[in-house]
């Protein structure tokens, strides 16, 4: 039945008489009057706008109306954060998350987001406590430091580290070493900010000690040294080993600090994978302090975590800018959880996520790539090709970035034409999925690597909603 548009409009119901309706009745209940009310308003605002610019609309529709209320409260109320599925081939993905943490890391947060939990408080002597000594014990006795603090992340990590020692002062870095990572975080800039003056030696490529020995002046502050571990620098290269610069700081009466970036406790080197330079490591090297972060191949929780001589470690606690950076209570319970895993390095593999998957074998892959690939395929229903591909996986967020790992993917290429086209369509639709699926396009194909996928189940159950738009 079609009505004038003024009558269709006078015939809309009132915001009241549709609130005190059954259905809108049971949506104040579910998602509180105030959202209800404002959802009402906008969809009746919506239809009166559309009547107006259609001489021939339906009469309204109370049913539709409040299926249409009932779709918007639930999109408005879903959470933003949603799991995904990680089928990119980068292990830690920042955007993704980075690090996936134990049940045990996860059950170490919820009980201490529901309980009170003696964060700040000395249960032995009843006074109040450091919160760093939660994880300090752990931290120490997996790198051997004398001391260690804790921040919400490794760039908080430096920045503390530099605005305590050389505040106002300079500090020597090799040219080589001024990185750039995600986000356009830049090492000069973080330094700027913490109120130092960067004085660069040697060049991109080649720096040698006696760059850094000329570069000492009265108003030196500290060596320091960044792994560059985003990216790697091959050929006609020299750089200073962490020795050498560790006797010239100590000579000069500097703290040698460096940056590991990522930051690994135990050798890689025994689960098969290149070698990363640990905290351990560092420090025995003769560092003054090491930083590094918690949620790269350490697999915990985003943290940036400080190591060293106790006298530096109490001076950067006393730093106002600690409590500005410091870390909550949920940190540190996770955090706490997966240090603890690092006490039983043969067991490691097994519980921390992160390195699970680092290890995982190829022929495992394959096997599950394979296993998956006839469910893809029918749920492309003829629109592509689907087929078993080698790839090869990244660690991801700035950890070894030259050395791949040997996975196994699905590789969807279009039947038609487009096939760019048609690998932007399908990025988009597997995104749509209940558990969104974000894989890579490349050469025109999307490539999902099947590297990280820890629920088969789950994803092959969701891959019958899959709608993909016709060209």
């Amino acid at each position: 039945m079609l009505n004038s548009a003024p009558s269709a409009r006078r015939a809309l119901p009132s915001v009241d008489r549709l609130l005190n309706s059954s259905a809108i009745t049971e949506l104040t209940a579910r998602y509180g009057r105030p959202l209800v009310v404002e959802t009402v308003r906008t969809l009746l605002d919506e239809s009166r706008a559309a009547l107006a610019a259609n001489a021939a609309a339906p009469a309204f529709d109370e049913l539709a109306f409040i299926g249409a209320c009932t779709a918007r409260l639930h999109a408005q109320t879903a959470p933003s954060l949603r799991p995904v599925f990680n089928l990119t081939g980068t292990v830690l993905h920042t955007n993704l998350g980075r690090a996936l943490m134990p049940k045990s890391a996860a059950d170490a947060v919820a009980q201490a987001m529901t309980r009170p939990v003696n964060l700040e408080f000395d249960l032995g002597g009843g006074a109040r406590g450091e919160r760093d000594s939660h994880v300090e014990r752990w931290l120490t006795k997996l790198t051997g430091a004398e001391a260690a603090a804790v921040v919400n992340n490794n760039a908080a990590a430096v920045y503390l580290t530099l605005n305590t020692l050389a505040f106002r002062k300079e500090v020597l870095v090799s040219r080589g070493e001024l990185i750039e990572i995600g986000g356009a975080f830049r090492m000069p800039d973080i330094m700027a900010r913490a109120g130092c003056k960067l004085v660069e030696v040697g060049t991109t490529n080649r720096t040698h000690l006696k760059d850094y020995a000329e570069a000492i002046t009265p108003r030196t502050a500290a060596i320091m040294k960044v792994h560059t571990s985003n990216y790697a620098i091959q050929g006609f290269t020299a750089a200073v080993p962490e020795p050498e610069l560790a006797a010239l700081a100590h000579e000069h009466g500097l703290p040698f600090v460096v940056d590991l970036g990522s930051g690994m406790l135990v050798d890689l080197e025994q689960f098969g994978l290149p070698h990363e330079p640990t905290p351990h490591e560092t420090l025995a090297h003769g560092a003054a302090l090491v930083t590094f972060s918690g949620d790269k191949l350490l697999g915990g929780p985003q943290a940036g975590l400080i190591a060293g001589q106790k006298a530096f470690i109490g001076r950067i606690r006393k730093n106002p800018m600690k409590r500005a950076l410091r870390v909550d209570k949920m940190t540190l319970a996770a955090l706490e959880t997966v240090l603890q895993l690092y006490a039983n390095p043969e067991r490691l593999k097994e519980e921390l996520p992160t390195l699970k998957w680092l290890t995982r074998p190829f022929p495992d892959i394959d096997a599950q790539a394979k296993r998956v690939l006839p469910h893809v395929a029918a749920a492309l229903a003829g629109r592509a090709d689907a087929r078993v591909v080698s790839c090869a996986s990244q660690i991801g967020s700035g950890s070894l970035p030259v050395d791949l790992l040997s996975s196994a993917g699905i590789a969807l290429t279009s039947i038609e034409r487009k096939k760019g086209a048609f690998a932007d369509k399908i990025s988009a639709a597997l995104r749509d999925l209940p558990v969104p699926v974000i894989g890579r396009i490349k050469d025109g194909a999307f490539i999902m690597d099947l590297r990280c996928l820890d629920d088969e189940a789950g994803f092959v159950a969701q891959l019958g909603e899959l709608k993909i738009e016709k060209a």
